[in-house]
C-alpha cells in the first residue's frame, strides 16, 4: 500500500510539475512572441526611418550638386572675364612696348646722326 501511495503521490506531483512547467512555458513563449513582435515593429520603424533619411540625404545631395553646378558655371564665367581682361592688358602692354621701342629707335637714330656729325666734324678738323 505504501508503494501505491508513493507512486500516486509521485504521479500527482509529476502532473502538478508538468502543469506548472506547461503554464510557465506558455508564459515564456508569450513573452518571447511579444518580444519578437516588438522587435519586428522596431525593425520596420528603423528601416522606414533609414529609408526616409536616405531619401533626405539624396535630396540634399541633389541640391548640393545643383548649387555646385551653378557655382562652377559662375566661376567659369568669371574666369572667362578675367581672361578677356588679361588679353586686353596684354594688348595694352604690347602697344606700350611697341611705342617705347619706337621712341628708343628714334632716339638711337638721332644719337647715331649726332655721332656721325661729330665724327664728320672731327675728320674735317684733322684735315
Amino acid at each position: 500500500m505504501k508503494e501505491i501511495l508513493t507512486k500516486a503521490i509521485k504521479k500527482v506531483t509529476l502532473e502538478l510539475i508538468y502543469e506548472v512547467v506547461d503554464e510557465r512555458t506558455k508564459s515564456i513563449l508569450e513573452v518571447v512572441n511579444e518580444i519578437r513582435r516588438r522587435q519586428e515593429e522596431d525593425f520596420r520603424y528603423l528601416n522606414n526611418k533609414i529609408d526616409t533619411q536616405v531619401g533626405q540625404l539624396r535630396q540634399e545631395m541633389g541640391q548640393l550638386r545643383q548649387e555646385m553646378g551653378r557655382e562652377i558655371g559662375e566661376l567659369r564665367q568669371e574666369i572667362g572675364q578675367l581672361r578677356q581682361e588679361i588679353t586686353q592688358l596684354n594688348q595694352k602692354i604690347d602697344t606700350q612696348i611697341a611705342q617705347l621701342n619706337q621712341k628708343i629707335d628714334s632716339q638711337i637714330a638721332q644719337l647715331n646722326q649726332r655721332i656721325d656729325t661729330v665724327i664728320q666734324l672731327l675728320i674735317d678738323l684733322k684735315k
